[in-house]
């Protein structure tokens, strides 16, 4: 239709009080309501959201300064160790990482929710001495407010799809996808589908480093790509990736967060992983991203994968969609098998239309990214070498 917007022209609407702001549900119905036409002209911004672990996350903070100083060598908070060779009194706390004395019941995201919740934080640290850093060791409490910063830093959040997971074997197993039961009693599953960040945007057209974003219930942005990010797995017809693909780093301020959005989980005999509540705006600035964001569930495939075989690459059983994940059942060679998903898609539809309200109330503006995420790599896979399998060149 040659009809084209910028993202400044939708800010200038957002100042106004003019513009156009649907979740991604809700402009499928809208197209259906309204037409195609109507609702590509009249529609500024499509809102997603998600709400599912994310365990490549954790926090920076800054405590300032003790009286006499200490440089933090070793730091635990609330007996769960944070890294602390960065500078004398900044850390990184993992939220995978494990209480020294609670084991799989505590970890680094009960640490993050907590701060978040306002509770005390039991702080100690050790060091060796040195002439201006004289202070040996350190044990005291903190809470958000004390803090100089406190930032989230999660190096791989929002996966662009994934995988289904069920377990073939006679006992039962316990993974980061939940509980697997025996002969394919269950299956189980994580992703928002049709409302999904970057399944709505799947080859990254606004989504970018530079990207501002809805992050734990305040304003954050994307940093760079993820970890593990992948776009070059196959696509079907939609160009959908049909599992694990894209992925995003991103960063928001901890002290502005609400633990609605940010929850700390414990996955039996697995270990701890952090809920993330994250939503992203697609402005509508051309015809091939309206037509993106009309993605239906249906439409997004994800492979099923027999999680009972210990290997880097595990088996693939079938291929189903979402409408028939959320159904609560798929056949997979035969069989009926329960499903469940582990992220919340009724967290993903409010933060979607959390996101909304922002906009719509002037709140939030659009950022145009200022470098785009690639759209072409796969991931690389560790492999045990001797140093005489590598080649160094002089």
């Amino acid at each position: 239709m040659g009809f084209e917007r910028t993202i400044e022209e939708i800010n200038e609407k957002i100042r106004s009080g003019k513009v156009v702001v649907v979740t991604a549900e809700e402009i499928i119905q809208m197209a259906e309501r309204d037409g195609y036409d109507n609702t590509f002209k009249k529609v500024d911004v499509v809102t997603t959201g998600t709400f599912g672990p994310m365990c490549s996350s954790g926090a920076f903070i800054n405590f300032g300064h003790s009286d006499p100083p200490i440089k933090m060598q070793k730091v635990w908070l609330n007996d769960v160790p944070a890294y602390g060779g960065i500078a004398a009194v900044d850390v990184y706390i993992g939220a995978t990482e494990l209480s020294e004395t609670k084991g799989f019941e505590y970890g680094g995201a009960h640490v993050i929710e907590d701060l978040i919740s306002d509770k005390p934080v039991k702080l100690k640290a050790i060091s060796y001495v040195t002439d201006c850093y004289p202070r040996r060791e350190i044990e005291t409490y903190i809470n958000r407010k004390m803090l100089n910063q406190a930032y989230l830093f999660n190096p791989r959040n929002a996966y662009q799809n994934y995988v289904v997971a069920v377990n073939t074997s006679d006992r039962t197993i316990y993974t980061y996808m939940g509980i697997l039961f025996p002969k394919m009693a269950n299956a189980t599953y994580c992703s928002a589908g049709q409302l999904s960040p970057l399944i709505n945007d799947p080859f990254y057209d606004t989504i970018g480093i530079g990207t501002k974003i809805f992050l734990g219930g305040a304003q954050g942005f994307i940093v760079w790509e993820g970890t593990q990010h992948a776009p070059s797995v196959a696509r079907n017809e939609r160009g959908i990736p049909i599992g694990g693909a894209g992925t995003i780093a991103v960063i928001g301020d901890l002290k502005t967060m609400s633990r609605r959005y940010i929850r700390a989980a414990v996955f039996e005999r697995y270990g701890v992983s952090i809920y993330i509540g994250l939503g992203i705006p697609i402005p509508i600035l051309n015809e091939k991203i309206f037509k993106n964001v009309l993605v239906r569930d249906e439409d997004i495939h994800v492979p099923v994968i027999d999680y009972s075989v210990g290997r880097r690459k595990r088996p693939v059983l079938g291929i189903v969609n979402y409408k028939q994940l959320r159904s609560g059942s798929i056949t997979i060679r035969g069989k009926e098998i329960k499903t469940a998903p582990i992220s919340s898609y009724k967290m993903a539809r409010e933060i979607a239309q959390e996101l909304k309200t922002w906009i719509l109330n002037g709140k939030f503006f659009l950022t145009n990214y200022v470098h785009p995420l690639p759209k072409e790599q796969n991931v690389k896979s560790l492999d045990i070498n001797t140093i005489d399998d590598l080649e160094v060149e002089v």
